[in-house]
């Protein structure tokens, strides 16, 4: 599903020492676990390469091209409308102490609570 949106390998000069398959399922652990590129596994390929290819295909829209495809692939799995129709944004006001300046203070009227407006997303 993932392989046809990945850019096509050069023909030109040495061949790769990695498999997309073997980046791509390295990506996919840091994105799953929320480790540092560097705390990858020692069976992946080195952190650096994985890395590098992250960055080029995120600047290239190919991370966005794969979110989107496998996000329309579980939506419509789950026979739901592969475009989301509504979002929820949450906030919570936080209570300020007296040196908080005004500028940055707000009224929570439902609360009753002079503070400052965090929003949750």
């Amino acid at each position: 599903m993932v392989e046809p949106l990945l850019p096509p390998r050069s023909k030109d000069g040495p061949k790769p020492r990695h498999a997309y398959r073997d980046i791509v399922d390295a990506i996919l652990y840091v994105v799953r676990t929320g480790c540092a590129w560097r705390h990858l596994p020692s069976d992946s390929p080195p952190w650096q390469t994985v890395f590098g290819y992250f960055t080029r295909w995120r600047k290239d829209g190919v991370v966005q091209a794969i979110h989107d495809r496998l996000r329309d692939a579980v939506r419509d799995a789950a026979e739901r409308d592969p475009m989301a129709s509504a979002g929820i944004v949450d906030a919570q006001s936080v209570k300020g102490s007296a040196t908080v300046s005004a500028a940055s203070r707000g009224y929570d009227a439902g609360k009753k609570v002079n503070g400052r407006y965090l929003e949750l997303c």
